[in-house]
């Protein structure tokens, strides 16, 4: 199994947001024939104001049923290319309320799995910039994982990462890869980023496939915000195995499950637990 991760710079603006990803899937589709290409979080609208997000944002269909841009763009995408494609995240339009949200579809245009991200970014960065994702967005409550071509995989959203109980539960509920589109700040990324996808590798004993955007965007009041970017796959002895240059791109790897068989069967942590 071949991944790739795919990062992009969104705006506020859907429609160029959609022309981006279709051109960075192509792009990796001719260089690296991936199984499974993942795209970063919330990369619909990134910025802009809160009505921008609700306008964005898209009701999800019952699986099968008929969905929005977004919803039915990621699913041409796995049927035009004959591929996974895992959504990153899109804003979910539930009433009055917003959800993050992961879509996961197979070559034949199936939704495989939905996730809505548990934990949300009500922080405040070192540079003081401060972030309250709440505001706009309901926090999910279950874990979730998929399988494909007969590996189980867990999926989880960008501040999720810091949160090991998720990435302990996917891991006993099977997972054997685990996919984390970001939006990571270019404050906490530089000093948090792969230190915590390599921890999080390490400790499930699973590959860690982070796609995440980069660049600048602006946020209500026009202020620039900026992200990290690095979007990278980690094997489950935490070595980075890619990485993607700085700016728009892509980058990929081979999944190798005896390497994971392996890692598992000489250092059995998952037994060795007391704690939790």
């Amino acid at each position: 199994m071949r991944i790739a991760v795919i990062q992009m710079s969104p705006q506020a603006d859907k429609a160029q947001n959609i022309a981006q990803a279709r051109a960075l899937i192509e792009a990796a589709m001719a260089a690296e024939q991936p199984d499974l290409v993942v795209l970063p979080e919330i990369w619909t609208c990134l910025g802009g104001d809160r009505a921008q997000k609700f306008a964005a944002a898209e009701p999800l269909p019952a699986p099968g049923g008929q969905g929005g841009e977004a919803y039915e763009f990621l699913r041409a995408m796995a049927v035009e290319n004959n591929i996974h494609v895992h959504g990153g995240s899109i804003g979910e339009l539930a009433g009055e309320k917003l959800f993050n949200t992961s879509l996961v579809f197979n070559p034949q245009g199936e939704e495989l799995a939905r996730y809505r991200k548990i934990h949300l970014f009500d922080i405040v960065t070192p540079n003081g910039e401060g972030y309250r994702e709440s505001a706009t967005y309901g926090a999910g409550e279950e874990v979730v994982t998929f399988e494909m071509q007969g590996v189980r995989i867990g999926v989880a959203i960008c501040y999720d990462l810091r949160f090991a109980e998720l990435f302990l539960a996917l891991r006993r509920q099977g997972a054997e890869i685990i996919l984390l589109p970001a939006a990571f700040t270019l404050q906490t990324g530089k000093d948090h980023w792969e230190v915590l996808l390599r921890a999080r590798a390490i400790e499930t004993q699973c590959w860690v496939v982070a796609a995440a955007c980069t660049g600048v965007h602006h946020d209500a009041g026009g202020e620039a915000r900026y992200t990290y970017g690095h979007s990278m796959i980690i094997d489950p002895w935490g070595h980075v195995v890619a990485k993607a240059s700085d700016g728009l791109g892509f980058a990929s790897a081979r999944i190798d499950r005896e390497l994971t068989a392996r890692t598992r069967a000489n250092m059995p942590v998952l037994a060795h637990r007391k704690l939790a």
